[in-house]
Order: structure tokens, then sequence, then C-alpha cells
């Protein structure tokens, strides 16, 4: 299973959203230009976010996008279920009627337990968290050099 590019570069939007001062609009050409990704693509991802409660935009002059939420309060869990769905590891996960094994399928739980251990670790993880550990990182690198 691997995510969608559109996940990976909704993580890093929410990640350099929740870098900026709190309540801080920021413009979508600069959002763009520091993640790398195009205005439409951007848009792509942008519009669950905000239907999920996770990002706000702002119309007209001066408007942009900010964190709708403290990122202690995002988790990554989030913002993969905000741009992909539910997590699903296998059909009979999504549908019980859509196997008729389920009531003897050893596989079944191996694929339930390891749906819940992913989701659990992904709830673990804070976009709080994530920045911090990047800022770590980053002074690391720059400590070295």
């Amino acid at each position: 299973m691997v995510i969608t590019r559109a996940t990976e570069y909704a993580v890093r939007t929410v990640i350099y959203l929740a870098q900026q001062p709190k309540n801080d609009i920021v413009l979508k050409k600069d959002i763009c230009r520091t993640q790398e990704v195009t205005p439409a693509f951007l848009t792509k991802i942008l519009q669950p976010l905000i239907k999920a409660g996770i990002v706000s935009s702002q119309r007209g002059v001066g408007g942009g996008f900010l964190l709708a939420k403290d990122p202690g309060e995002i988790n990554m869990l989030d913002v993969l279920q905000a741009e992909e769905g539910q997590l699903k590891l296998n059909h009979c996960l999504v549908d019980t009627s859509a196997c008729h094994r389920d009531g003897y399928c050893s596989a079944h739980e191996v694929w339930h337990d390891a749906q819940r251990e992913m989701a659990e670790v992904l709830k673990r993880y804070s976009i709080a968290d994530l920045v911090r550990r990047e800022k770590e990182k980053l002074d690391f690198l720059k400590n070295r050099t």
C-alpha cells in the first residue's frame, strides 16, 4: 500500500501551515512555491482538508489558507483520512458482507489487527509533533556544518 501523491503533499502542506505564526493567512502562491506543487494540484489537495475542518480558507484581497485547528489537535490519521477516506486495508474490512469467509478466515483477523495498529500509529503523531521533529532535525543539520 502506498499513499497517494495528494496525501503526501497534503501532509507537507499542513506541516507548512503549522510552521507559520498562529492565525497567519498564507497565500496560495507561497504554498505552491515552498511545497513545489502546482496551483491546480494544491486546490485539489486543499478541498478535502477544508471539508474535514483541518484547513480554513479566506477569500478576497489578503486571502489564503491557515490551519482551522491547533496543530496539536491534528494527527496524521486525520490528514490521511481527509484525503483518502477511511483507512481500510482490505475489502472485507470495508463491507462485512463482501466476503462469506469472515466467520472463519484467519487472514481477516490479520487485516483487522494491522489496520487497527496502523490507525493507532498514525493517531499518535500530531502535526505539532512533526513540526517539532522537523525543526530539531534542521537545527541538528545546521549545527553539523
